[in-house]
């Protein structure tokens, strides 16, 4: 909605909500603002969008709901002073203990004392991005870790095969003293191989594609987990049964769940212990879904989702990198090999995280 620059609205009128009856049928957000940012009106999308009523809106100054409301008052001072007719720009709202709001902005002044926002999300395009900047990455991923493991494997064979001919070469009455020496170097190499194998296990494992019922991979993967910790974790089940089955790998889509549930499961140790952890794996069907800048009618729309203490922030743009772990121990390589996983079947996997609520969101093609 764009209003004309040469429109002027008094205090009265500013005030009088019947005039912008309109308004309420708008998609996007609108809000009528003082020049000291207090509410006069909001239509019923932007209520949903701050998720407070017309009535706590007005009661502040829009600029506060926001901890870096001062973008928004800056464009609103401008736009006061007549710089422009109106102003556009993409911003990122910051709120306490809520999602942050990535909408398009657009400030018009009606008046001497009266501004007109609205607000867009624009959550979908940086869906699109942000969905993009993971295939560029974990195909990044996947050649460097060819690479790597490639440069490792050679040299590790030489040294444990040394080892192994030293051990054979030490005298007898040095045998118990220095063979320790030998064994550890041994050890350590046969663990890095390990590692290497684990870096390589996505690429080299067949794609053994049959008919998948989603149902079937989350009640085995819930059992195994419960299996593990049996006391003071619930996990609760939410399905949309009318989900049909699809062509996939079943033993690589239990791996998915598996791991992302198990991480979720370590982090709830602190919970666990007071008995009220909760994983929650939830199955629905989405409709017409861009995946890989592919549109699909339909898709399955998994989400398994914990009460933890959430992903910290210095991690959480980097889950999905090889050896990256927020747990003391961690390989680092579940999120990864789930990630590889599911694009092979086409899909995604999205994450959002904060204290008390984490939810992993999988997204694959249905027929």
């Amino acid at each position: 909605m764009n209003v004309p620059p040469n429109v002027t609205v008094s205090a009265h009128e500013a005030n009088d909500p019947a005039r912008f009856t309109g308004l309420d049928l708008l998609a996007s957000a609108v809000l009528l603002l003082d020049a000291d940012g207090h509410v006069h009106y909001a239509n019923p999308a932007a209520e949903n969008m701050m998720e407070l009523s017309l009535k706590s809106l007005q009661r502040h100054c829009l600029y506060e709901l926001f901890t870096n409301g001062a973008e928004l008052s800056q464009l609103a001072t401008q736009a006061l002073a007549h710089q422009y007719a109106d102003l556009r720009q993409d911003l990122t709202l910051l709120r306490l203990g809520r999602e942050p709001l990535h909408v398009n902005g657009i400030v018009s002044a009606l008046g001497d004392a009266t501004l007109l926002i609205e607000l867009r999300e624009n959550v979908q395009q940086l869906k699109l991005d942000r969905e993009e900047r993971i295939l560029d990455q974990s195909q990044a991923n996947k050649e460097l870790i060819r690479n790597l493991a490639h440069e490792i494997k050679n040299p590790l064979g030489g040294i444990r095969g040394a080892a192994q001919l030293l051990e054979l070469e030490l005298p007898p009455h040095h045998l118990a003293d220095l063979q320790e020496y030998t064994q550890v170097i041994i050890k350590e190499a046969d663990r890095l191989q390990t590692l290497v194998d684990r870096l390589l296990a996505p690429h080299r494992k067949p794609h053994i594609v049959g008919d998948v019922n989603i149902h079937e991979v989350c009640e085995r993967v819930r059992s195994l987990i419960l299996a593990e910790f049996p006391q003071g974790l619930t996990i609760r089940r939410d399905y949309d049964a009318s989900i049909p089955e699809f062509r996939g790998d079943f033993e690589q889509l239990i791996q998915v769940v598996l791991n992302i549930a198990h991480n979720a499961a370590q982090a709830l140790a602190g919970r666990i212990a007071q008995g009220d952890a909760e994983i929650t794996l939830r199955t629905r069907v989405a409709r017409q879904v861009t995946l890989a800048k592919v549109r699909y009618g339909l898709a399955l729309d998994l989400h398994i989702i914990d009460n933890g203490p959430g992903i910290a922030p210095d991690i959480r743009d980097r889950i999905f990198y090889p050896l990256v772990s927020g747990r003391e121990g961690g390989s680092g390589l579940g999120l990864t090999l789930a990630q590889t996983f599911v694009q092979q079947h086409l899909g995604v996997i999205e994450c959002e995280s904060r204290p008390g609520l984490t939810d992993f969101r999988i997204l694959l093609p249905l027929p």
